[in-house]
């Protein structure tokens, strides 16, 4: 039996928390982690993909830089165009 898939949990472990950036009483939540190991990133993929599961879903918006990040393999696992 090979390895198992990370899960919710895992992703959650895996953000950081940058204290004060960019300014003081902010907390940063860096993915940078998940977009680096390829498991957690098709996970995290895969679970945004859950959550539109049934709907008819048309295009998948990506709007600033995370967003841009997802949304096109979202899209892709949804069957549907990216914007």
């Amino acid at each position: 039996m090979g390895p198992c898939m990370p899960n919710a949990d895992d992703l959650r472990a895996a953000i950081r928390d940058v204290q004060d950036f960019p300014k003081p009483g902010i907390v940063f939540k860096d993915i940078t982690p998940i977009l680096a190991d390829p498991a957690l990133f098709s996970t995290s993929i895969d679970l945004l993909a859950e959550t539109a599961r049934g709907e008819k879903i048309d295009k998948v918006v990506g709007i600033d830089a995370r967003g841009f990040i997802y949304a096109a393999p979202v899209a892709d696992r949804l069957g549907a165009g990216f914007v």
